[in-house]
């Protein structure tokens, strides 16, 4: 195995155990199921129950395949859309840095997951010994590409925050 190889197999392992226990978290950690499904409809998105175990279905089963190497563009896929929905939702609003619960760490993990869409899994890993291959520019395409198209689909859905400022009933726009 190439250095190359190893680099794949390292960033693979560290970003799929990341997205499993980020998974597994919003399952049994701290709130539970039910805990993440109020802080996804507090984040303005509808069906709170659905979007906590579309989540960490979507965690999970990428995690899990980013181990494996398997159907790696399509796992990168689905790191970019978890960290895009949360970028824009969750941490936009407070800048870049983390320390202030920015979303310099969600951008860090979506473009890493993109790199390696681009880069390939690497000797030791399932695409390799099926000879499925989907590297370079078409790689980092379908995991961009689909990640930010499935994000944007489940935001145009699902979003619907709160108006910030009162909503004029019909009544009050005609009276003005």
């Amino acid at each position: 195995m190439t250095a190359v190889d190893t680099a794949q197999l390292l960033i693979r392992l560290i970003l799929g155990a990341t997205m499993i226990a980020h998974g597994v978290n919003h399952w049994l950690g701290g709130g539970r199921i039910d805990g993440t499904a109020r802080w996804f409809s507090g984040l303005g998105l509808r069906r709170g129950t659905l979007q906590a175990w579309a989540s960490v279905v979507t965690e999970i089963g990428a995690g899990l395949l980013l181990v494996l190497g398997l159907l790696t563009p399509l796992a990168c896929a689905a790191v970019v859309s978890v960290m895009v929905v949360a970028g824009f939702l969750a941490h936009r609003p407070n800048g870049f840095f983390v320390f202030r619960e920015g979303y310099e760490y969600v951008l860090v993990l979506a473009v890493v997951a993109v790199a390696l869409a681009m880069l390939g899994p690497g000797a030791a890993s399932v695409d390799d010994v099926a000879g499925i291959s989907a590297v370079g520019w078409a790689g980092g395409g379908i995991a961009l590409g689909v990640g930010v198209v499935a994000a944007a689909g489940l935001i145009a859905v699902f979003w619907r925050p709160e108006p910030t400022e009162p909503v004029c009933t019909k009544t009050e726009v005609e009276a003005q």
